[in-house]
């Protein structure tokens, strides 16, 4: 599909006059964790409102930042990159690459321009006057395009610090504290994840550049994570190694089926608008095939509608992916039980065999166990064990 009708069909996916809703890191790397799932393939990449869709639906999530965490979060960046981000441009020097020449005055460009597109070919065009000028400098909130299942994705890392010897680096600034220098794990896992999309569009960024001629520039895989120390308001900063978690986005979002792909399949007149009739955007939402599991619950905005179709249908990954994987070919809660009593399923599926292995444990376990009125079990003298007489 060219790109001119495929921008028109995402806008009528959409609704009329909808504007597209820009997809974040943070979305990116949800979506990169579950490959699978079509449908929030689809609506990312139409741009859909997610969190105004589940409203609609009737499912709202409780998803989003509070007001004094978003403020909080904003004070905190505005003091590390204050002063020409001279403290930013320390803190990489002291963690990332000491043996550098300190930053005295960093070089901060202008990056502003007209539209995403806009201000994507102007970060392009200052990280190569900076890797050319082998200068310490500081890109506030650059704008980076990243190709995700076949429609430009525009993200903005917080900054991008470019160093003397032409390398670049992520920087991500967080208000979670760092308590002793170290920090919540699972805070700086997503914080990682969330740099790995950036590093990956950086890498775009440096290809293009080589494509025309310049030296390919090294895109670090160390980012710098910048964080409250203690209880105080006072930057401090940790170098994370975010090799793994780019190497399993980059093979994450490769699996995703393009956008295009999954719009040709959906009946004609499908639409998402949010100001449709529940029913209409109900049928819209399920003729796109998803891929439920309990970790959407912090990651999607559509968890809880699709976690209540998942349990109405009964289907296993509602349980969990693990459970899923050891599972096999049971894809659902009534097949399990089925296996299970010998009703239905292959004896020689390992699968099968372990769960009528397990259900005879658990009937031989409750048989001609009676439970006294008081919920406590009786104790009979057979049951005791036989213990050898005082000599």
């Amino acid at each position: 599909m060219p790109g001119k009708a495929l921008r028109q069909r995402l806008a009528e996916l959409r609704g009329p006059a909808v504007p597209p809703k820009a997809l974040d890191a943070r979305a990116l790397a949800a979506l990169a964790a579950n490959p699978g799932c079509e449908r929030r393939a689809l609506l990312d990449g139409a741009g859909v409102d997610k969190a105004k869709l589940a409203d609609a639906l009737g499912s709202p999530s409780a998803f989003g930042q509070s007001q004094f965490a978003f403020m909080r979060g904003n004070a905190f960046e505005a003091r590390v990159k204050a002063d020409g981000g001279a403290e930013l441009l320390r803190l990489v020097h002291e963690k990332l690459d000491p043996g550098a020449e300190p930053p005295t005055a960093g070089v901060v460009p202008d990056l502003s321009a007209v539209g995403p597109e806009g201000r994507a070919a102007r970060t392009a065009l200052a990280l190569r006057e900076a890797t050319a000028a082998g200068v310490w400098t500081l890109l506030d909130h650059p704008m980076l395009a990243l190709d995700v299942a076949g429609s430009p994705a525009f993200l903005e890392p917080d900054a991008v610090v470019v160093h003397p010897d032409g390398s670049w680096t992520v920087v991500e600034i967080k208000s979670f504290p760092m308590l002793d220098g170290s920090a919540d794990p699972a805070k700086v896992g997503a914080a990682a994840r969330q740099s790995a999309v950036y590093v990956l569009a950086l890498e775009e960024v440096a290809a293009h550049l080589a494509q025309g001629g310049d030296p390919a520039p090294e895109v670090r895989h160390r980012v710098l994570l910048v964080c409250p120390k203690d209880f105080s308001n006072l930057p401090t900063a940790s170098a994370v190694d975010i090799r793994k978690q780019r190497a399993v986005t980059r093979r994450q979002l490769a699996r995703l089926t393009r956008v295009e792909d999954i719009a040709d399949t959906l009946p004609e007149g499908t639409c998402f608008g949010p100001d449709l009739p529940a029913a209409d955007l109900t049928t819209a939402v399920e003729s796109v095939p998803a891929a439920y599991a309990p970790e959407c619950l912090a990651a999607c905005e559509l968890a809880f509608h699709c976690r209540d179709r998942s349990r109405a249908e009964g289907v296993v990954t509602a349980l969990g992916r693990s459970l899923r994987s050891e599972l096999g070919g049971l894809t659902t809660i009534g097949e399990v039980l089925a296996a299970a009593h010998g009703a239905a399923g292959d004896p020689d599926d390992p699968a099968v065999a372990a769960l009528r292995r397990a259900a005879t444990l658990r009937s031989e376990a409750l048989r001609g166990r009676a439970t006294p009125p008081t919920g406590r079990p009786e104790l009979r003298s057979e049951d005791l064990p036989e213990v050898a007489p005082c000599r």
